[in-house]
């Protein structure tokens, strides 16, 4: 249980996250706090009192008091980032202590340990803007979806943006195979299935593969073909933490892992080819997907059918035109090349892509 007056911890100086502050003399409520901050992944400075060096108080991103040590910080500086830390949930007077020194937030152990571990995670890990996160999906089999997305994070990288490419369809062959990686070291998502909470973002971007400048998550060649939900939760909110763009190659189906990762999205591309059926089958997709998502936009690919171009796709679907996804020989046989779709720069593909991304993070307000 937490109660909030305020929220918010300051900036650090230089964007580099500083480690949190725990002052308390109370050895067991310690063990406690240093156990979840072991679990976030932070490394606490521990003082009985106000700490001695100048303006550590001020500086630290989180400063947890123990209850013990309240009456000890009563005179310190005012700041934001103060968390009261207790255990008695009948001590009415601990609302009266946080005031005293200027807490933002009371929090009783047990009960607001993942509370606390989040906060203490946000801090070692620095939070800034999140990932622009953008899923690919086909209008039907065939489309071109897994290569345009693996081209847009291809994209991404080269433009040196921090980017993950992450594989949402277990049955689509992989995307670590479509980028030529398929035995390089680094997890797959069967090693994530049992995760829940919070991931480590950092610790996530480091155990995958790099392939081509950026992170991807794919399916090894066993027999998982699914994850729980939960896990597609926690590890794409990680991703997104560590900011720059996120690519999600998506299936052609809703069910609750799916919703999951949707859930997830800035916006997502329909890839459509233009033929009256593959028309009429990205109907059907975009219905579904429109439950979940708001910002679903068509991509649509030539050569067209009589009477179709790409606003008349857009209009029969109605859905706002992202553009026109060129006819390239790396759209359709990416592996006939021998290089992952867009990795050259030139060419098409990649001009759309490079466009893209030029509007789309703009509208963002990334750039």
């Amino acid at each position: 249980m937490t109660g909030t007056v305020t929220h918010d911890p300051p900036p650090t100086a230089g964007g580099q996250p500083e480690r949190p502050l725990i002052v308390t003399e109370d050895a067991e409520l310690l063990d406690d706090l240093l156990r979840l901050c072991a679990a976030a992944g932070a490394t606490p400075e521990v003082h009985h009192g106000m700490p001695e060096r100048r303006g550590r108080w001020e500086t630290a991103p989180l400063v947890l008091v123990g209850d013990d040590a309240a009456r000890r910080v009563r005179g310190a500086v005012r700041r934001p980032g103060v968390v009261l830390v207790c255990r008695d949930q009948d001590d009415s007077g601990v609302w009266k202590r946080a005031v005293q020194i200027g807490a933002d937030h009371v929090l009783l152990l047990p009960d607001g340990e993942q509370w606390l571990v989040d906060r203490i995670a946000d801090v070692a890990e620095g939070v800034g803007r999140p990932a622009l996160t953008v899923g690919v999906i086909g209008g039907r089999g065939g489309a071109g979806a897994s290569t345009l997305a693996c081209a847009l994070a291809v994209t991404s990288a080269r433009e040196g943006l921090r980017t993950l490419l992450v594989d949402a369809d277990p049955l689509g062959g992989g995307l670590d195979v479509l980028l030529g990686g398929e035995t390089a070291d680094g997890l797959r998502w069967p090693a994530f299935a049992a995760s829940r909470g919070r991931v480590g973002g950092g610790a996530l971007e480091e155990s995958l593969p790099r392939l081509h400048s950026l992170r991807v998550l794919s399916w090894d060649r066993g027999d998982c073909v699914a994850v729980p939900p939960p896990a597609v939760r926690a590890v794409l909110a990680a991703a997104r933490r560590g900011g720059g763009t996120v690519v999600v190659d998506l299936p052609r189906r809703l069910d609750d892992t799916v919703a999951e990762a949707l859930a997830q999205l800035d916006l997502a591309l329909l890839v459509v080819p233009a033929e009256l059926r593959a028309v009429a089958a990205a109907g059907r997709v975009a219905s579904v997907v429109g439950m979940v998502l708001r910002d679903l936009r068509v991509a649509v690919r030539g050569p067209y059918a009589p009477g179709l171009d790409d606003r008349e796709v857009a209009r029969l679907l109605g859905l706002p035109l992202a553009g026109e996804v060129p006819v390239e020989s790396g759209l359709l046989r990416p592996h006939e090349s021998g290089k992952p779709p867009g990795s050259a720069g030139r060419g098409p593909l990649a001009r759309f892509c490079r466009g893209f991304w030029e509007r789309t993070l703009v509208e963002a307000g990334a750039v």
